[in-house]
């Protein structure tokens, strides 16, 4: 049987027996697989870190494509520490894992694991949770088949932007708007640059609570219309921003 080194983050897992798990492992060469971890559970398994939650590593493991691998290593490349010594920034990465294996199921390409990676990575440097998470969420909406228009008015395509829509899926320009509130030009601004910023190589963010948490409110809203994805730790992230307010 071939032994596979393959990178990959650990989604989640399911018990099996009193001592082992079956994890689903989200990879770019092979979506998400999923791992047999026998014995994981038992206290001196050499299994039992690396097959945690959250776990980003290279794994080895006798593969089976389309069938149930089973793992007998890993080597871990990044294990998150300071998002896991903060209950905030683990909820944001319970979050984006769920959310990513949503957007995965929708759409398998190999852009998304990049994406994801890029993101937690972020998150785990000190940048801002929520900035990062909204852009992430973003640029999945491709993915899921409801983008946004962010390059000119979604109706008649005009550069005269004064307001964004959720309804009208995009940017609207002064002659189209009709009810939408004019919307502070920096959250116009702020959001396209969003979905195209290249987030592996964010060195610096800049902004203003405000504009964050209008985007955060519009992604939200966005989301609830046109995903249909109902996310039980997205409910908790957002349980958990209004205690701290």
């Amino acid at each position: 049987m071939e032994i596979k080194k393959i990178e990959g983050f650990i989604l989640g897992s399911t018990p099996y027996n009193e001592s082992s798990k079956i994890l689903n492992i989200l990879t770019r060469e092979y979506g998400i697989i999923g791992v047999m971890s026998k014995g994981c559970k038992n206290i001196k398994s050499k299994l039992k870190i690396v097959s945690e939650n959250f776990t980003y590593a290279y794994f080895y493991m006798y593969f089976k494509e389309d069938k149930l691998s089973t793992l007998i290593g890993a080597d871990i490349i990044n294990y998150f520490p300071n998002i896991r010594s903060d209950i905030t920034k683990v909820s944001f990465m319970s979050y984006l894992s769920e959310l990513t294996k949503n957007v995965y199921k929708h759409e398998g390409n190999s852009e998304i694991y990049d994406l994801f990676i890029s993101s937690l990575l972020k998150i785990e440097e000190g940048f801002n949770p929520l900035v990062i998470s909204n852009i992430l969420e973003l640029k999945y909406l491709d993915y899921l088949g409801v983008s946004i228009n962010l390059d000119g008015c979604v109706v008649c395509g005009s550069k005269s932007i004064v307001t964004l829509s959720y309804q009208k899926g995009g940017y609207v320009c002064k002659d189209c708007r009709t009810a939408e509130p004019i919307i502070n030009e920096k959250v116009l601004k702020t959001l396209r640059l969003y979905y195209y910023v290249d987030i592996s190589k964010i060195s610096k963010l800049d902004i203003s609570d405000s504009v964050t948490h209008e985007i955060d409110r519009f992604l939200n809203t966005y989301y609830d219309s046109y995903t249909g994805l109902y996310l039980k730790s997205k409910k908790f992230l957002e349980t958990l921003k209004n205690i701290e307010k």
